[in-house]
Parts: structure tokens; sequence; C-alpha cells
């Protein structure tokens, strides 16, 4: 394995410094799924309501970017090769069978507002959001201000 090592002194600081950038963008991700969406990523818990709004203005897959991230900043940090091919192996996979299933079942629930969102917002390249706008007309290209955050449903 130690053929598989890979060294450069600044590393360590680059690899915290992402670390934390990734780790900050799964947080604000979950954060704004709960709030705005009043679910989880959790399958038996999904999002009543679409997201399109903080990261996810952004990009579609804000938290898979972020532990992605996460896992080349582990590799980055102790320097391994073997560290590095697993996290591209898991992005792999992940978009290649996670993925369609994911986007199948958010056109099923969320239908013309999904897959106007899917048009407009990269899946894995994050860029400057065009507004998107939701059917009703709303437009969900800013930030809710916070007297606006839409209550949860009970449960």
């Amino acid at each position: 394995l130690a053929a598989w090592r890979l060294s450069w002194p600044p590393s360590r600081v680059i690899g915290v410094i992402l670390f934390l950038a990734c780790g900050t963008l799964g947080v604000w991700s979950g954060v704004t799924m709960a709030i705005i969406g009043a679910g989880t990523p959790i399958p038996f818990d999904c999002p009543r309501r679409l997201v399109i709004r903080g990261p996810y203005r952004f990009v579609r897959n804000p938290m898979v970017i972020a532990g992605i991230g996460q896992g080349i900043s582990i590799a980055i940090f102790y320097g391994s090769a073997a560290v590095l091919v697993y996290a591209i192996s898991g992005a792999i996979v992940w978009n290649a069978i996670i993925r369609p299933w994911e986007e199948r079942d958010l056109a099923a629930r969320f239908g013309v507002e999904f897959e106007d969102y899917r048009r407009r917002i990269a899946c894995w390249i994050p860029s400057r959001a065009a507004s998107v706008t939701s059917p009703a007309g709303r437009s969900t290209g800013s930030p809710m201000p916070a007297d606006r955050f839409p209550e949860s449903p009970s449960r």
C-alpha cells in the first residue's frame, strides 16, 4: 500500500479546509431541507415540498457533493490514493444508481416543478442559479425571508 501513498506538504491543511467547507455545505443542505422541505433525505421521511433554495439554488445535489468532498478531503489529508479511489467510486455509483432512482421519485412527487428545476440547475457543478419559478409563478431564486418560512405540516 505504500505505492498508493500520495505526499504533498500542504495536504493536511488543504484536507482540513476542504473537510470543514464540505461539512458546512452538508449541514446547510440538511437544515434547508428540514425547514423548507419539511422532511429529510431519509426515504421514510421525504421532504413534503420541493427544496430549491439555499444550496439547492446552485446545484441539485449539495448533500452528495458534501459527502463525496469530505471523502476526498480525507484522501488529501492522509495522502491516500486508495481513499481517493473509494470516494470517486462512491460518486460514480451514486450517479449511476441512486441519482436516477431519486430523480424518478422527485418527478413523480413534484411533477412539472421538479422538471423545471432539473432543466435549470446542474446536478454536479455548482453555478450561479437562474431564478427558478414555481408553477404558481412565485420566484424561488432567492432565499425566503426568515418571517416567511413555511410551517411544517402536522405529522
